[in-house]
């Protein structure tokens, strides 16, 4: 049986990433979020336009996004309602936020150099994604009243850094599922990852199938 509802949110569960972007003066901002879905080599973030990273992506066109294991759920809920922003829009203040200027010393963090963008990556996190912009969109652009207040970036990955316990045994180019538990955003509720239902058909599929031309171009990066 079904019933029809209206959620005020349809965030069915997501995994949860801290974004690291570059601020004006150029110090490191880092802001956790969970709209975000990759297809091959490209991540499409969703932003508030609005927001410090959002500027920061739209002027620098430069991002590493670090994912957090579902064990560093604590790490990640230290920067809940902080931002980089000063001052802080109306709309966040409204929900409770505060500007912290080190957002990578409150969570507990260690920036260290990325190697082909200007954001540092977050050491302690065990996927760190350097990307590029290559586009971006407002969400929701057929209507005035939501019109380019939500952007979605579209980031091409240029260098990907794993943490040695999440890759596949005898093949570095591959992560083992069964070792990595992103940590997952349900309703704005932190979730991980259950063990494996059961083999699924789709994965006798070789994953050197859908190698992306992005990869070799990264190597230019």
């Amino acid at each position: 049986m079904t019933i029809t509802g209206e959620p005020t949110i349809l965030y069915f569960g997501t995994p949860v990433a801290l974004i690291s972007s570059q601020n004006e003066d150029d110090s490191a901002n880092l802001a956790p979020m969970s709209s975000v879905f990759w297809l091959g080599w490209r991540a499409v973030l969703g932003l508030s336009a609005a927001s410090q990273t959002a500027q920061n992506l739209s002027r620098t066109r430069e991002v590493v996004i670090n994912l957090p294991s579902s064990d560093m759920a604590d790490v990640v809920d230290r920067l809940a309602l902080t931002t980089g922003a000063d001052p802080v829009p109306d709309y966040k203040i409204g929900r409770g936020y505060r500007h912290v200027r080190d957002k990578f010393d409150l969570a507990g963090l260690t920036p260290i150099a990325s190697e082909t963008v200007r954001p540092p990556r977050a050491a302690e996190l065990p996927v760190q994604l350097e990307a590029r912009i290559e586009a971006i969109h407002s969400l929701a652009a057929d209507d005035v009243a939501m019109r380019a207040k939500i952007l979605t970036f579209e980031a091409r990955i240029v260098r990907v850094h794993l943490d040695e316990s999440i890759v596949l045994d005898g093949n570095p180019n591959r992560i083992d599922p069964d070792k990595w538990r992103p940590l997952i955003m349900s309703f704005q509720h932190f979730y991980g990852l259950g063990p494996r239902v059961r083999p699924s058909t789709l994965a006798t599929i070789p994953e050197a199938v859908y190698r992306s031309p992005d990869v070799d171009r990264s190597r230019a990066a």
